[in-house]
């Protein structure tokens, strides 16, 4: 791989970890820069997936004001994902993936709607009787089973295929967060969950998938700087506007994806 590969896939890193730790779309950048750089789309999945595990590392670094307090919600939302990240790695190593791709634009448009519409869904949630409550701002009481069988599927799609993975999980989190919850902490909470089934199919490809390794690591780099910084924006940007920003983005990944399909 040339100095000119590498210099793009850094710059692409760095946009990833951005747009991943600010919106949950991280492949929107990586991916099309590993298809640039010239390897087969199998090849730039599975290496996508294992560079974007510095996305964790450099989001978690980045998020230790929003994660307070919240060790408990994540131990078990990053277990289910973790969970569906290894099913996702198995069905995209034993799989024909043209089927599932083909709803890709349709998940990540459906959780870029819901992201639109939580504020209306959060409310018509509570308008109904609940026979526990919230433990407090920013916790869920228990992990329903709903709600684990979402964060189950958005693990699975983000070991197999993951782009936009985290604009699903985040629309998840934002049904199921207490209505204090500022976006910062939902979104920092997300970027945890949606990297345990990142890590997990990371290391199933490491194993058994053709990882190109000059990338990943030129890739990861790059992840790790935008990602360190991307928590420091969305606690700073006004939360309506970057929400509607995310959903906005998600839709026109959606509609891309869509486009590439067809």
């Amino acid at each position: 791989m040339g100095i000119g590969s590498s210099a793009l896939l850094v710059s692409a890193g760095v946009a990833s970890g951005l747009a991943g730790s600010i919106a949950g779309l991280a492949s929107l950048f990586s991916y099309p820069a590993l298809l640039a750089a010239g390897l087969p789309p199998v090849a730039a999945n599975v290496t996508n997936t294992v560079a974007l595990f510095s996305n964790t590392v450099g989001t978690a670094a980045g998020s230790r004001t929003e994660l307070r307090g919240q060790r408990a919600r994540l131990l078990r939302l990053a277990a289910v994902a973790a969970l569906g990240g290894a099913v996702g790695a198995a069905l995209l190593l034993s799989t024909p993936s043209s089927a599932f791709e083909a709803v890709v634009p349709w998940l990540i448009a459906l959780g870029s709607v819901l992201i639109l519409v939580r504020d209306p869904l959060r409310r018509l949630v509570a308008s109904r009787p609940r026979r526990d409550t919230a433990a407090g701002p920013g916790h869920t009481a228990r992990l329903t089973l709903p709600m684990a069988c979402a964060v189950l599927l958005v693990g699975l799609y983000g070991g197999y295929f993951g782009a936009a993975s985290g604009v699903l999980m985040l629309a998840v989190l934002s049904l199921s967060a207490s209505a204090g919850e500022p976006l910062p902490v939902t979104n920092a909470v997300k970027n945890i969950a949606t990297g345990a089934a990142n890590v997990t199919a990371a290391v199933a490809y490491v194993l058994v998938a053709p990882v190109h390794w000059g990338a990943a690591v030129a890739l990861g780099l790059g992840a790790f700087a935008g990602s360190w910084v991307g928590p420091l924006i969305v606690r700073r940007l006004p939360e309506t506007p970057l929400r509607i920003a995310i959903a906005l983005a998600g839709l026109g990944l959606a509609v891309s994806l869509w486009h590439q399909g067809t």
